[in-house]
């Protein structure tokens, strides 16, 4: 074998390696990149980090699960919500009675790996920050996520007061 063929069958090889390499190293990329589809469970648990937040108190940290362009119909206001700064605002002072929420029933669709909707029923006991006074209220509530960077974030939340009857 002279040398220039042996030059040749290094740089054959060494192609050969870089190549495989890079190929082995792109599919091991995009197969841990594959989104998978959420549980049900999973999507139902959305409401308790909600939940959680309520309980902080801090209409920011309740805001930062809304997603920017996100479209909030509150329980309790007859405004639409549809910037950070009204669901701030609607979360001052829906907190002011803090909030306790409960699940009475839900219906969970999850529509693709990056969205879901969660519907159905729930109550949350209010208190008078006044008087001290506590209260229960039902109201009908539809969540709609989209993973969004990774994160799971409100788009649409609905929240209604049941009708009386």
């Amino acid at each position: 074998m002279t040398r220039k063929t042996r030059i040749r069958a290094a740089l054959v090889t060494a192609t050969a390696l870089v190549t495989a390499a890079t190929v082995t190293v792109g599919v091991s990329a995009a197969g841990s990149e594959k989104a998978s589809k959420p549980s049900k469970k999973q999507i139902a648990g959305l409401f308790d980090t909600w939940n959680a937040a309520l309980q902080t108190g801090d209409a920011e940290k309740v805001a930062d699960l809304y997603a920017k362009d996100a479209v909030l119909l509150p329980t309790v206001s007859n405004k639409v919500r549809s910037d950070r700064a009204g669901i701030v605002d609607y979360f001052e002072h829906f907190l002011a009675n803090k909030p306790v929420g409960k699940k009475i029933q839900t219906i969970v669709n999850v529509l693709d790996d990056n969205s879901a909707i969660d519907a159905g029923v729930y109550e949350f006991t209010l208190t008078d920050h006044e008087t001290g006074e506590k209260r229960v209220v039902e109201a009908r509530y539809t969540y709609e996520y989209e993973k969004r960077n990774g994160k799971w974030k409100i788009v649409n939340h609905h929240s209604s007061a049941m009708p009386e009857g």
